[in-house]
């Protein structure tokens, strides 16, 4: 089968990470890419779920400020907690 060839612009830290990580797991980043994309071919989807941070959601936006407010104008006191572990 002909090879070609992908472009993908990534920022360099990730790629970093990514190269250490398949390093750790004993194969290239492009070995690693090749199998990604062989399996969306083969289950004709992306591999697996993509969702949106619940963190960045209007509800708990909203609540987070509301705290912020409620702090800053003295409604709301922070209680500083020890770590747990250390």
């Amino acid at each position: 089968m002909a090879q070609t060839q992908i472009n993908v612009r990534v920022d360099s830290d990730t790629k970093k990470d990514a190269e250490r990580v398949c390093s750790d797991i004993g194969i290239s980043l492009s070995s690693a890419i090749n199998i990604y994309l062989k399996k969306i071919v083969r289950e004709n989807k992306i591999p697996f779920e993509l969702e949106a941070d619940p963190f960045y959601n209007p509800k708990n936006l909203e609540k987070l400020e509301q705290l912020i407010d409620d702090y800053e104008n003295g409604r709301l006191d922070i209680v500083n907690h020890g770590l747990i572990e250390e």
